[in-house]
């Protein structure tokens, strides 16, 4: 099979996010930018909708550089909102709505947001995390039937929809749509490209448990968004859709589901969750020609029985990312696919939310058994001795550190991580330091090994072990935990935590409620342990540190 060889460089226009999306419409105006279960928004009606919100915020006293945090799922409201920030120079503060009330809180407080755009069913929570705020929080407040079409419209309201229109019910809080309506009058200012100006926050996880702000620019997310069309190698255009299930404030789906595809025309078929049935239901009656997701959603694949018999011709491309790809199931979905009339085999991606998301891909027609494929164009890997900067030689292993366009800014407020992060070494480069193992063979393919650092990725998620511990141990009845992630066939893994009580208490399901309990307050709900086990002790290293590889190897 002819292999797919990808320019070595690229042109980075020195356009701002918006500004890319406004070629497209003055280009395709008529177009479908996105689709919301069957409403169709134009692209040139999304650049209206993107111009009146930006409108809006200008009157409400947002300006060039305040942060405004976007706490949505995949929702017409919230690709509007993120838009319409980077539009007037704001920075999009993106925030999984799922988190915790103690997380919003933090998120408002370190990006220093005076507006936070919600849908309504999560109100209640956003209201309490924002009045633990250092400083006054507006609340805008979206409804996912103002997007529907009416027929189901009218069916959301009736049945969930209902028991959410009490809301925006506090002074401090206005409907979305209100709020569109008084940026009337408002003139726009001239967009300004600047490399080194943060348009967007996304969120990562601390060494020591606390989340990170990654600030990324217009230009690294622009960076990211063309090499990844240029590594995939596909004809993206006007006609062609994409089932963007992965989230907005997730690199994945910012990056590739959302700004990759809208800049070059395709069509964003919107989900704002997933689950079995919506998805399969969507690839029989949508037709996306493009899928991106995270194992743990091709695992379902394999096991929806509405897709049996169906013909998955109309695939054309099919990306993995936000954990590794086993071969076992890597094999399993090109059966899947060649079974079902597609002619395209499933391809890895690698990458961290500190590049914006993937910066590497598995070639078209060249898989290697084991590989995360060939780094984009303009974006260099190195294999390193941990923490150093000397080379290793092909086949063996060391930290993967990568250099390019994507790498971020650098973390939020965190200078410290910041410096351990981001190396400029003597070639003058600066280079990302992964904290991941790997080894790269004689051409140049990657290999991922796992992480040097703690940390459980289940469904695309990331969760760090320190920040549950630190939560669990603060419990009255905890002496200590540890907290692992155990192989899981749908979700690659899930959050176990091992616990030790102090003398004197015994494990009860009261206890084990109560550290639950505790854990909700500050933790999302994906990060939830699925399991807590009670143990006398916990295996020991030398230094008397908790063996925490021991425990992972027990569960295996």
């Amino acid at each position: 099979m002819e292999t797919y060889q990808p320019r070595e460089h690229l042109e980075y226009p020195e356009k701002t996010l918006t500004q890319l999306i406004e070629a497209v419409a003055e280009q395709y105006p008529g177009e479908p930018a996105y689709e919301f279960y069957g409403k169709k928004t134009a692209y040139r009606a999304f650049i209206d909708r993107i111009y009146r919100a930006a409108r809006a915020f200008l009157a409400a006293g947002i300006r060039r550089d305040d942060a405004v945090t976007i706490c949505m799922p995949n929702v017409p409201q919230a690709i509007d909102c993120f838009y319409a920030l980077n539009r007037i120079g704001a920075v999009a503060n993106m925030v999984h709505p799922l988190s915790a009330e103690k997380e919003i809180t933090f998120y408002l407080n370190i990006s220093e947001s005076r507006i936070i755009l919600t849908l309504d069913m999560f109100t209640e929570k956003v209201e309490r995390a924002a009045a633990e705020a250092d400083h006054p929080v507006q609340i805008l407040v979206a409804r996912m039937q103002e997007e529907l079409p009416l027929h189901l419209a009218a069916l959301y309201t009736l049945k969930a929809g209902r028991s959410y229109l009490r809301f925006p019910n506090t002074d401090h809080a206005v409907l979305w749509k209100t709020f569109l309506k008084s940026g009337k009058g408002q003139s726009l200012p001239e967009p300004v490209f600047d490399r080194q100006h943060t348009s967007v926050i996304l969120y990562s996880g601390g060494t020591s448990g606390t989340p990170k702000g990654i600030c990324l620019s217009d230009y690294n997310i622009n960076a990211c968004a063309l090499q990844a069309r240029e590594a995939m190698g596909e004809k993206f255009q006007p006609g062609l859709k994409i089932l963007s299930c992965m989230p907005l404030f997730h690199g994945f789906g910012l990056g590739i589901n959302i700004h990759a595809v809208l800049i070059h025309g395709v069509c964003c078929l919107l989900m704002p969750t997933f689950n079995n049935k919506s998805y399969a239901e969507a690839l029989i009656r949508k037709k996306p020609n493009f899928l991106a997701g995270v194992p743990s959603i091709y695992e379902a694949l394999l096991h929806i029985p509405q897709l049996k018999g169906q013909d998955l011709s109309f695939l054309l491309g099919m990306y993995c990312g936000g954990d590794s790809l086993s071969v076992e199931l890597k094999k399993k979905m090109d059966r899947f696919l060649k079974e079902h009339g597609a002619g395209i085999q499933i391809r890895e991606g690698y990458g961290l939310t500190e590049c914006v998301t993937a910066s590497c891909l598995t070639p078209k027609g060249s898989y290697r058994e084991g590989s995360i494929g060939l780094p984009f164009p303009d974006t260099e890997y190195r294999i390193v001795k941990p923490g150093t900067d000397q080379l290793m030689p092909p086949g063996e292993e060391g930290e993967i550190i990568l250099s390019g366009p994507s790498v971020m800014l650098g973390y939020l407020k965190n200078p410290e991580e910041t410096a351990e992060t981001l190396r400029v070494l003597s070639d003058g480069k600066c280079w990302l330091y992964t904290g991941d193992l790997g080894h790269m063979d004689e051409d140049g393919y990657v290999y991922f090994r796992q992480r040097l650092k703690r940390m459980i990725v289940t469904n695309g998620y990331n969760v760090y072990p320190g920040q549950l511990e630190n939560i669990i141990d603060s419990v009255e009845e905890v002496s200590y935990s540890c907290v692992i992630g155990v192989p899981d066939q749908r979700r690659m893994h899930r959050v176990k935590a091992f616990v030790v009580l102090k003398d004197g208490c015994e494990p009860s399901d009261v206890i084990r409620e109560k550290i639950m309990e505790k854990l909700r307050l500050h933790i999302a709900k994906y990060a939830l342990p699925r399991e807590i086990e009670f143990r006398r002790e916990l295996p020991k290293t030398l230094v008397g540190k908790v063996a925490f590889r021991k425990l992972e190897e027990e569960e295996l």
